[in-house]
Parts: C-alpha cells; structure tokens; sequence
C-alpha cells in the first residue's frame, strides 16, 4: 500500500474509485492491462489520500442530487477497507448529502456498512452490484483466490435482499473451457433468483485478454491447468475477444432462464435503473 495525492475523484459519469490496484488476485482481472498506465505493482494498492475530501467538495457543489458509482476499476471492499474505511465514509458522506450509491464488489464485506446502505436506500437508492464468475466453489478459489466465494457472496446477497436493498449480478467473466458449462450458468441463474436479485448483466460468454493481463493469466494457467495455456494460443491467438466455443448455446441458455425466473437480463434496462436517481417519493409512486 502507498498514498497518492489524486487530481479529481468523480468520473464525468460520476464513478469514483478510491484505490488503484487490488488485493483480490482474480487470475482474469482487466485492471492489470498495460493501457491503463499504472506506475506500481498491481497489488501494491495506491490509496487516494485526499479522496474524501474530493468527494465531500463535489457532491457539495453539484446542483442535483444523482447515482454515485463505486468499483468500475477497483473492487471498493479490498481487505485494505477493513483498516482504512474509505468506502465506509464515502457512503457517509453520499447519505449526508442526499445522493443514490451503487458499488460493485465481489466481498462479503459489504455487509458491514449495510446500515449506511439502508440509511441511503431510505432517502432514494443503493444497489449493490456482485460479481459471479463460477457456483464452483474449488475452481472460484482458483480464478479469485483473495476474495470472498460464491457461496458466501450468494448469502450476502440473500442478507441485503432482507434488509430491502436492492442488487444486481454480473455473470463474468465465463472463462473458456473452465466454466463455460451449461451447469454452471443455470446454477448461477438460480441462486440469484432464490437470493432476490433484480437483474443480471452479461456480455457475452468469454473473456478478454490483453497486454498486461494476459500474462498474468497465462502464468496462472501454467500454475493451475498445464497444457491449457497452449490450447488458448492455438484457438485465439492474440485476440482480444475469447468467446467460449459454446458461447451461443449458453447466451440461448442464460436469456431464456432469466426470462422463465422473473429476473431482468437487457443489459440496457439494468444500466438505465443503476443510473437512474430515484426520490423515496418516486420509488413509492412506481409502488
């Protein structure tokens, strides 16, 4: 860990990440791409030391309230939160003011600042987006070693639908020839049924690889799965886009099992609901 003194915090979408670098070890992780130009070890996390006051700044300055979104490039519920609480005073300071939160994390440790999440659900919306790559709970410890499994992520998102705080999955990455199996996304598809998820979001069924991230995951895939590596460079080569070779079946698969269980899956629909700034007044009308 080291600090880092940042410019500005909030995206023109009104993103922030607080931490740049991550503790998760996902073998897949775009964010170690080399056209993001970190200047550090990816795991020797950058801590952005005057966030919060940024944070504080800009929500004070901007003329209506709206969704601030957390995670897109680092998972805000690294271990390092657990000392620090920077995601925790960012949600303090994003309820203080009156705005909407959505996060997205692949932890279990969202549920500690779960009271400042119905503090904000309240007043207008919090989602929590999860990530789920795998229902297998050996292979999960494998493609994500630092991090919570599926099974725990899967209670989390049973304990936040209790507490009436609305989630939405992201079924990715599917990786090819490793989870790429029809089991493995009608498992997924029904946990998050039985754990009320709103909706789930998927871009297709594959991966992507790029200079930066995929030599680490070759590395990974020596390390775990000899031979699989070669199997890679024989069918993409140095392609950005992996789709699985059973992509269109399980796309076929994951759509019409989302429609039969009740569960959103246009990622349009979803983006335009975790965009959208609702007023407990609203969300009582759409009742």
């Amino acid at each position: 860990m080291h600090y880092v003194t940042a410019k500005g915090i909030l995206s023109a979408g009104n993103g922030m990440n607080l931490y740049r670098g991550c503790q998760h070890g996902c073998i897949y992780c775009d964010a170690r791409s080399a056209c993001y130009q970190m200047d550090h070890a990816f795991e020797d996390v950058a801590v952005k030391e005057n966030a919060l006051s940024l944070l504080e700044e800009a929500l004070r300055r901007k003329r209506r309230p709206c969704m601030i979104g957390m995670g897109a490039m680092s998972d805000p519920y690294i271990p390092l939160e657990e000392e620090l609480c920077h995601t925790r005073q960012a949600l303090a300071l994003i309820e203080k003011y009156g705005f909407g939160a959505t996060l997205l994390t692949k932890s279990a440790r969202v549920l500690r600042d779960l009271d400042l999440l119905s503090a904000i659900n309240r007043k207008t919306k919090a989602v929590v987006q999860m990530t789920l790559t795998t229902h297998d709970e050996t292979l999960c410890r494998i493609l994500e070693p630092n991090v919570s499994t599926t099974r725990e992520r899967v209670d989390a998102l049973k304990a936040l639908r209790d507490a009436g705080i609305p989630t939405v999955v992201w079924l990715s990455p599917i990786v090819p020839f490793l989870n790429d199996t029809p089991e493995n996304i009608e498992a997924i598809v029904d946990s998050c049924r039985e754990a009320g998820v709103k909706g789930i979001i998927s871009f297709g069924m594959g991966l992507t690889l790029r200079e930066g991230n995929r030599e680490y995951f070759y590395r990974q895939l020596d390390r775990h799965f000899p031979g699989l590596k070669e199997q890679y460079i024989r069918r993409y080569g140095n392609a950005y886009e992996l789709p699985s070779p059973r992509a269109k079946e399980l796309d076929r698969l994951f759509h019409s099992r989302c429609e039969k269980l009740g569960l959103w899956h246009s990622n349009d629909r979803l983006f335009r609901y975790l965009h959208e700034f609702e007023t407990n007044e609203m969300q009582m009308r759409l009742f």
